[in-house]
């Protein structure tokens, strides 16, 4: 008799470095520390498969543990592993980390919770496209056992039929039966290997490309267990099947074809998350922008003040960047309209002012966040925002610093010069500041030939109009420019 107990894992809101516990009992919460505040919080374990128990009876495997991929955050359906910092054979303690899993966002520890054996890697390092749920490893309890999981395999994987093995026959009829479902693609006669394509395994996803592609399996060469075809031998196909091809196309053509020089780098957990939400933002939220000049010299004598001061207390500079968070979070407060987010059946209407602030690293864009930032001083923001800036650098962002951003502001004029863009909304957030550089021009004096130089910084507020309405943009607007140029009145 085989008995299971199931682990979950709290869906956290973006991807970060966190814990992923084991635990003998079943328990209902888990606690993650919070290194940044220096306390600690709990989550509801949700019902993502996590580790699952298994008692042997009738069989030569004593009782062991599989742990599968965790769920890490609402969007995350699959995972890679970055490397396993324990090996095969290695007692594991609760705390210790088991290994570093790259999710849609970061990277993250794995934490062991009980103590054992490190019996199994089942997912190497650089293991990608990993569904949740699909077993990555197996602990036992007693030393003595590993060597009985040598060759050990998963009977199944919950997170993923992509990975199922063909040791039993079910596997073998679902090939047969995924063959001529294709609604879309049009009929094409092959009586001659379709008996041969069903005794061939392949993944589901490996098919699903070599019918897009028109590619027999039976030339495909599979690299799986047992000979499966996978995916990336479909992939290995189809790029040497395209070298073959622009090989004979010149001698087809009597003319000269340009040739490309490039390099093809599959896109990360990161970038593809990017990609997701970004595209799902331009396709659903009606954007519409406004854009206004503000003359910034005030705003640039107060902070030379205020650098003098920071400066003989040996505190940090405060930048432009760090004055238009605090004018924004101010704006925010004098119009909460703004501070808003859409959903099917309400607007959400935000108490907290909380500032995303975008930075640009080698990992992607991150969107760390100031939080209260309306009740926080120039020296704080300034503080809290070169810190999460080299955390995001660093890739070491925790989930309490993307959390609960209600409104972003994107900077490309300070650090890249740039004059006026428009930014795309960050949901589930209605607006998003676009900064630009500042720059000098001739206004006009006071007398009627007189004329003097002034420096104006331009921004773009992208609104979702689903929630603000365009005077409501302008009035936001008109409440920020008032604070950029009176700058005196954001210390009040």
């Amino acid at each position: 008799m085989i008995m299971y107990l199931q682990r979950g894992f709290p869906d956290l809101p973006l991807t970060t470095s966190s814990s992923c516990m084991l635990k003998k009992s079943l328990p209902t919460m888990t606690k993650l520390r919070n290194p940044v505040a220096g306390s600690s919080f709990t989550r509801e374990l949700s019902s993502s498969l996590l580790s699952r128990r298994e008692f042997s009876s009738g069989s030569d495997l004593p009782p062991h543990q599989e742990i599968g991929m965790p769920s890490l955050s609402p969007t995350m359906t699959e995972g890679n592993i970055a490397r396993w910092l324990k090996k095969e054979g290695d007692k594991v303690s609760p705390g210790e980390v088991l290994c570093e899993v790259e999710t849609d966002k970061a990277t993250v520890e794995m934490e062991c919770m009980e103590e054992g054996y490190l019996a199994r890697i089942i997912k190497g390092d650089g293991s990608k496209e990993i569904k949740v749920g699909e077993v990555i490893a197996i602990t036992v309890e007693e030393e003595e056992d590993i060597a009985k999981f040598k060759d050990y395999s998963p009977a199944s994987n919950a997170g993923s039929a992509a990975e199922k093995g063909p040791s039993t026959p079910t596997p073998a009829k679902q090939e047969v039966v995924e063959e001529p479902v294709s609604a879309s693609e049009p009929k094409v006669s092959k009586p001659s290997t379709a008996p041969a394509e069903d005794r061939i395994f392949a993944s589901p996803l490996a098919r699903k490309i070599a019918e897009e592609q028109n590619i027999l399996l039976s030339s495909i060469k599979g690299t799986g267990p047992d000979g499966r075809i996978v995916k990336a031998d479909v992939e290995d196909y189809l790029a040497s099947s395209k070298k073959g091809v622009s090989a004979t196309t010149p001698k087809a053509k009597d003319m000269k074809a340009p040739v490309l020089d490039y390099i093809d780098t599959p896109p990360s957990q990161i970038r593809k998350v990017i990609a997701s939400r970004l595209s799902l933002s331009k396709q659903t939220i009606p954007h519409y922008y406004l854009t206004v000049d503000i003359c910034v010299d005030k705003l640039m004598h107060l902070r030379s003040q205020l650098n003098s001061i920071q400066e003989a207390s040996g505190g940090k500079r405060v930048s432009v960047n760090d004055l238009v968070i605090k004018a924004a979070a101010l704006a925010l407060r004098k119009v909460p309209q703004c501070n808003r987010s859409w959903t099917d059946d309400y607007i959400r209407q935000y108490k907290n002012v909380n500032i995303n602030v975008a930075v640009q690293t080698d990992y992607g864009l991150f969107v760390p966040v100031v939080k209260d930032a309306d009740k926080k001083g120039l020296s704080k923001i300034a503080e809290e925002v070169r810190y999460l800036a080299q955390k995001a650098k660093e890739n070491s962002l925790k989930p309490e610093d993307f959390e609960g951003g209600t409104f972003t502001v994107s900077n490309l004029g300070g650090p890249f010069g740039i004059k006026q863009f428009c930014a795309v909304i960050n949901p589930p957030q209605a607006a998003i500041l676009a900064v630009g550089t500042s720059e000098k021009r001739v206004v006009p004096g006071t007398g009627s030939e007189q004329f003097k130089f002034a420096s104006f910084m331009s921004v773009t507020l992208s609104c979702d109009h689903r929630v603000i309405d365009g005077a409501v943009g302008a009035e936001w607007l008109k409440a920020f420019k008032g604070y950029i140029e009176n700058p005196e009145s954001m210390l009040l």
